[in-house]
């Protein structure tokens, strides 16, 4: 059995603390409840409410939030409810009883254009990835039952799935106005239906949890870290409005060499040369002076 490991995140209402768990708890599903007689189909959230400073239970798929009375302090009960609720979720207790959930809501998913006439973005309503994959053959799809099925489709060349979207890659042989429909209704109905989209285990096969995530970053020497920060803040959000993704891959002091791995719509894009030595290469150069000369792309 894989282990539930909770981890606690402030938010901008200091009486709400998130507890993020690296496995997915629901099935790409929200729960509020404001007392125990409303917990009713969450035994979690009813053994919370047990606890005299609760308030109130938001459940979702990889957090659970809670929002506290002001009687204490979250720095003195946070340890103790971030056990209590690990505790829970590694006994195998149910954390939501479908059999009681009256409404179940529905999924969305709509096919967006990105500037690689290649891929196509599908996004759906709600969170469906806790960190970001990309699977470019069906062998390499073994971590992931719902890129293992897409893989299934002919025209499927590679798979991107962060948070929200999955952005596809397709062959030259099919069009997109004859297979986008059919696409899209399938990764609606698979996600709707609470089927499997990765497995609990993936993030520690691919080193993709956040404690090894910060780990490999404090390992770093110092201006590595400054790149990924200027990534992070100011890159990665514009290239996944567009379906594709920046990873950093290395830095050379030698050399001032950057390297970076370009992931679903950035992957073989027409503009990406461009968009990497007119934005990223000259930001990178402005930002941090003489410390990088060029920045080199390595598809994913």
């Amino acid at each position: 059995m894989n282990t539930y490991k909770v981890s606690t995140q402030e938010t901008s209402n200091e009486a709400i603390l998130k507890f993020e768990i690296n496995q997915f708890i629901t099935e790409h599903q929200s729960f509020e409840f404001n007392n125990i007689d409303e917990a009713q189909s969450s035994p979690l959230a009813q053994q919370l409410f047990y606890l005299p400073f609760v308030k109130k239970v938001y459940i979702t798929s990889n957090f659970i939030a809670i929002e506290r009375y002001d009687i204490v302090k979250w720095d003195d009960v946070k340890t103790e409810v971030s056990e209590q609720i690990e505790a829970y979720l590694n006994s195998g207790e149910l954390v939501i009883n479908q059999d009681k959930t009256i409404k179940k809501t529905a999924i969305t998913v709509y096919a967006e254009s990105t500037p690689n006439p290649s891929v196509l973005k599908f996004i759906a309503n709600k969170k469906i990835f806790t960190a970001s994959y990309e699977f470019t053959s069906i062998d390499e799809a073994k971590l992931s039952p719902l890129a293992t099925e897409l893989f299934h489709f002919p025209f499927v060349k590679s798979v991107f799935f962060t948070e929200n979207y999955i952005s596809i890659t397709k062959y030259d042989i099919s069009d997109w106005n004859e297979i986008t429909i059919e696409l899209r209704e399938f990764i609606r109905s698979y996600i709707e239906n609470g089927k499997q989209v990765i497995l609990p285990e993936a993030n520690e096969i691919l080193e993709k949890t956040s404690e090894k995530i910060d780990a490999n970053f404090e390992a770093l020497d110092t201006t590595s870290k400054e790149i990924i920060n200027i990534l992070e803040e100011y890159v990665k959000p514009a290239v996944a409005s567009d379906g594709g993704n920046i990873e950093f891959e290395s830095y050379d002091p030698n050399t001032k060499t950057v390297k970076v791995i370009l992931q679903g719509a950035c992957s073989g894009c027409p503009s990406s040369t461009y968009t990497l030595k007119s934005g990223i290469e000259n930001m990178l150069k402005e930002m941090l002076k003489d410390k990088v000369n060029t920045v080199e792309a390595i598809n994913g």
